[in-house]
């Protein structure tokens, strides 16, 4: 059986969240790695259910209704990975509000990993995305349907964008955001925090909500594609909330509450 895996101009194979479905590592042929079979199943799958679900999305208003594909999706994603979620500290975790969801950022099944980690609760509202996403070919059809707030970094001007996120707050929702900006690539627990999300926190007076991604999620990514009957279990710890008023740095604030070093 011959595989077809749909890849962007630039090379990059993404999942529904934008994000590289296969670590760029994986797929080196040289020092001795190889595409295994189960590595294209999986990015065929993921393909699949991307598109399928962003076909469903496309005309639902409903909010409940678009949490719960979106959920449905995460959830396959990492069912399909065998890759489970425990939530650590979940007595502090809402159940119900608006927020300004604070998520670390180092792996690129984190979006499903948040989302199945707030299934049970009534916490949801857009994710804000980066311009390359809502251009995808093959992803667009997602990102734009399953409820997402572009970011053009290319702008001079972003009314545009802070008016999406105060529609978003007025109807109830809480935004999504990893404060990094983009992937953690280092060996670091952290990088530096860009000063948007305190920005959408103090415009919006959004409550902030620290959730951490405790687990090496990129390596049990590399671990399902590898052995596809591995069972893994990875970790998110909920932290106190953040007053939007507190004036102490938010990086500073968020290393505090989970005893990151710099």
């Amino acid at each position: 059986m011959t595989y077809f895996i749909a890849q962007e101009p630039k090379g990059n194979y993404f999942n529904s969240f934008g994000y590289n479905l296969i670590p760029r590592d994986t797929l080196k042929r040289n020092e001795g790695h190889t595409v295994t079979l189960n590595t294209i199943k999986q990015a065929v799958y993921a393909l699949y259910l991307t598109n399928s679900y962003g076909f469903r999305l496309r005309k639902i208003k409903d909010t409940k209704e678009i949490k719960r594909l979106r959920l449905g999706y995460s959830q396959a994603q990492l069912d399909t990975l065998h890759i489970s979620v425990h939530i650590e500290n979940r007595e502090k975790l809402p159940q119900e509000g608006q927020y300004l969801v604070l998520i670390n950022h180092k792996s690129i099944i984190d979006p499903p990993i948040v989302e199945v980690s707030l299934k049970d609760t009534n916490i949801f509202g857009p994710w804000i995305a980066k311009k390359e996403l809502y251009n995808s070919f093959f992803f667009g059809l997602f990102v734009r349907n399953a409820g997402s707030i572009l970011l053009d970094r290319e702008k001079s001007q972003m009314s545009g964008f802070f008016k999406e996120i105060k529609e978003a707050v007025k109807r109830g929702e809480s935004i999504f955001i990893f404060p990094e900006g983009t992937r953690n690539k280092t060996d670091k627990a952290l990088t530096n925090f860009k000063e948007g999300a305190r920005i959408i926190a103090l415009k919006n007076r959004l409550p902030i909500l620290p959730l951490y991604i405790k687990s090496d999620a990129n390596q049990a990514l590399k671990n399902a594609l590898k052995d596809p009957k591995l069972k893994q279990k990875v970790t998110i710890v909920v932290g106190d909330l953040i007053d939007y008023k507190d004036r102490t740095p938010l990086e500073e604030s968020y290393r505090k509450i989970f005893a990151l070093e710099d």
